[in-house]
């Protein structure tokens, strides 16, 4: 089993080749480095759809890699157990040092999950872009940002940042071709897909639970695309409960994933838990509970913290979001130096973890055989509570 667990890995990210060839070509033309003496620091603005803890990470990666690179003077940054992003990007744009970028103060925006707030907040960003000038890129956090910028109404600069897939959520046009002349959106197109071929290796379940909310970007969230190819492709039924997600009222979001998993415990045989707004610190120990005490498999779309946290396994690149805050680092400093960010490669690739929570693992009384063990990277020996 080991061996076709890491098969799976391997074929699929080499896979991922064929899509970056013609795009490194135009990415190698352009120094990801400081160039030169700089005329003027690029001005940057943050968006994103709500709060959600990925975007603290990504952001933080990001800076992180632009430090790296030079385009920022060595700073470590705080660590805030909110993983509030605005209070980091408070942070960076009061106490960074840099020669060549400025992080505005006032170019926070954010929509907090309500949809009549996000075309307001839209509005006023787009109408800074075309008349203030005081804004020379963005970075553009999630879907609802990434959706929100990428158009014709703008021709500032705009990085999208920790999307689920920005190809089938309409940001993109193609692995290849963000479809428009100022944006990039960084895009791991091969994690997903491993994700489900590795949780079905492991587990074998014949009928999977997916809670997600039923629209555009809920679907895009929870990689239903991918789910219902794997799913023909290796025999399994997907069994669906509908949530609420990008809503402004968060006690309803999450009240609407409790019950989902208290449904789909007792008509499935394992649950893949999917990237939502109602799966959080105060939901998880609920969610992992149920799930436990039912003896239900649970994968986690979201990684190592959320294994630490109880769900059984997950699939995860190695080093988190840093390598992908270089990745994202590097096509930002490429932008600076006069690359067209649509001639950018989109497509991060990296190597995967496969990781297990053994205390879930006993809860469940699952067998764990030395093939299985033998197919984990990383185990966890305990169910920790969430910060």
């Amino acid at each position: 089993m080991m061996k076709q667990i890491k098969r799976i890995l391997t074929g699929l990210s080499l896979i991922l080749l064929c899509f970056t060839l013609t795009a490194q070509a135009s990415s190698e033309v352009y120094s990801s480095s400081p160039q030169g003496e700089p005329q003027q620091r690029w001005r940057i603005a943050y968006y994103q759809g709500g709060g959600f803890d990925d975007y603290y990470s990504y952001l933080a990666a990001t800076i992180d890699g632009l430090i790296e690179l030079g385009w920022i003077e060595p700073v470590e940054l705080p660590d805030f157990s909110s993983r509030d992003s605005q209070a980091l990007w408070l942070w960076v744009s009061q106490n960074v040092e840099s020669e060549r970028l400025e992080f505005v103060a006032d170019g926070y925006y954010s929509a907090d999950w309500d949809a009549r707030a996000r075309r307001e907040v839209r509005n006023n960003l787009i109408s800074r872009l075309n008349h203030s000038q005081d804004i020379d890129m963005v970075f553009a956090m999630g879907t609802w940002a990434g959706q929100d910028l990428a158009n014709h109404l703008h021709r500032v600069p705009v990085v999208v940042i920790s999307t689920s897939d920005p190809l089938r959520s309409g940001i993109i046009s193609s692995l290849d071709d963000s479809g428009f002349d100022h944006l990039f959106a960084s895009y791991d197109p091969g994690l997903l897909p491993q994700q489900i071929q590795v949780f079905h290796k492991l587990i074998g379940f014949k009928r999977l639970g997916v809670p997600f909310e039923n629209t555009v970007n809920g679907r895009s969230y929870a990689a239903m695309d991918k789910l219902e190819q794997a799913s023909i492709e290796l025999g399994f039924e997907i069994v669906p409960c509908y949530t609420q997600s990008d809503i402004a009222d968060q006690q309803q979001a999450e009240q609407s994933v409790v019950r989902c998993f208290e449904q789909l415990v007792h008509e499935v045989d394992a649950i893949y838990v999917s990237v939502q707004g109602g799966i959080n610190a105060r939901t998880t120990p609920t969610l992992v509970s149920i799930a436990n005490r039912n003896a239900i498999p649970t994968f986690s779309q979201n990684g190592e913290r959320e294994v630490r946290y109880g769900w059984l396994l997950s699939l995860a690149r190695r080093a988190g979001v840093g390598p992908e805050g270089v990745f994202l680092a590097q096509n930002i400093g490429r932008i600076i130096n006069g690359a067209k960010p649509r001639n950018l490669n989109q497509v991060f690739e990296g190597s995967s973890n496969v990781l297990l929570n053994m205390k879930t693992a006993e809860d469940i009384g699952l067998y764990l055989n030395a093939e299985l063990l033998a197919a984990a990277d990383k185990l966890y020996w305990q169910i920790e509570q969430p910060e």
